[in-house]
């Protein structure tokens, strides 16, 4: 593993070593002033596994950049073949020419955007074992070479771990499913230890994702709102999982608040039975500093669970279509890279001279 991070931060010229990550968090509060910048990656053209999605997977990017634009910043990372129809419905200047090989962006990029990080990818995100590893590995070290490219600062880290199972409330407070402990052979008090002392993180809980097996992220299951305050799913045909997620999440974050949403999950209709079903939850939901992007699925629960967040939040709450990509195992979160700061800076200037 180390032969490999060791070959990665020569690549990530711009990694800055834990040591920049406190320096960073302290830049919190002017970051919070300033509009996000969330990027996204298009298929390649002609991909045959994303052949029978990819006109959902347009019609989604669009929706989202529409619902975004007004408040944030948002970018497009395509290839020469599929850029000039995003260039068309959203302006040259939310493309940018730099083919991605994966587009669930959340999990192969930086986690927690205030002082980002980039764990090592892991194989199930690519389907798992030895071959999914690589491939794991060959799709983070393309998003590398942009990273480079545009200067970005961030930690760089050995230890595996995707983004969709690091969710994180921007203060120092984060939950994160078991996998990561046995993906890296680390007990929980091990496990806790390594993120409160690299990471800035003050609590961590981890929790049992509720689909043992495969991606196992946090992000399907758990959404913080705001500063130490959850929305979680329900699990009324599981009451003992429910009161155990419960448990854990007030064992590692004291004085959480924790709301519990409508949860119409549909897994009727999944594109990849290695990745399960999105559809009908809204705790894929993007949060930034100020405002919260809620996936929505044309359903009759969209209603109650928008009016829900809206009233245990201050922050703006913008509904985005996620119906036609929820069958792929993710949505609004999970396609997200988030950027903020000088980052976001640095990668908008970048894209500008593509």
């Amino acid at each position: 593993m180390r032969s490999y991070l060791m070959g990665l931060c020569l690549i990530l010229a711009g990694c800055g070593g834990e040591t920049g990550a406190a320096a960073r968090m302290e830049d919190e509060t002017v970051m919070q002033s300033e509009r996000e910048l969330i990027v996204v990656a298009a298929p390649r053209y002609g991909d045959p596994y994303y052949a029978d999605v990819a006109a959902g997977i347009f019609e989604f990017h669009v929706a989202y950049a529409q619902a975004v634009q007004v408040h944030d910043d948002f970018l497009v990372l395509a290839d020469a073949r599929s850029a000039p129809a995003y260039i068309a419905a959203l302006g040259p200047e939310r493309v940018a020419i730099a083919p991605q090989d994966d587009i669930w962006m959340r999990d192969f990029s930086l986690s927690n955007a205030n002082a980002p990080v980039m764990f090592r990818y892991t194989a199930e995100g690519q389907g798992g074992g030895r071959d999914g590893q690589d491939e794991a590995d060959h799709v983070q070290e393309e998003l590398a070479g942009l990273m480079q490219a545009a200067g970005l600062d961030f930690t760089e880290s050995d230890w595996l771990n995707d983004g969709g199972n690091f969710v994180d409330d921007y203060a120092d407070r984060a939950v994160l499913s078991r996998k990561f402990l046995r993906d890296n052979a680390l007990t929980e008090a091990q496990g806790r230890a390594l993120l409160q002392q690299r990471y800035g993180l003050e609590h961590v809980a981890f929790i049992e994702a509720d689909e043992q097996g495969g991606l196992e992220h946090a992000d399907g299951v758990v959404a913080f709102i705001d500063a130490n305050t959850l929305v979680i799913n329900a699990y009324p045909e599981d009451p003992a999982y429910a009161d155990a997620l419960v448990a854990d999440l007030r064992a590692g974050l004291p004085g959480v608040t924790i709301h519990i949403i409508v949860t119409p999950y549909d897994g009727s209709d999944i594109y990849d039975e290695r990745f399960g079903s999105a559809c009908g939850l809204y705790t894929n939901m993007l949060v930034t500093p100020d405002r919260i992007y809620l996936p929505q699925f044309g359903i009759a629960e969209d209603a109650e669970a928008l009016a829900a967040v809206r009233s245990w939040t201050d922050k703006t709450v913008v509904p985005v279509q996620s119906g036609q990509v929820c069958a792929m195992g993710g949505g609004v979160r999970c396609m997200s890279w988030q950027l903020r700061g000088e980052n976001a800076a640095r990668l908008r200037a970048w894209a500008a001279q593509r």
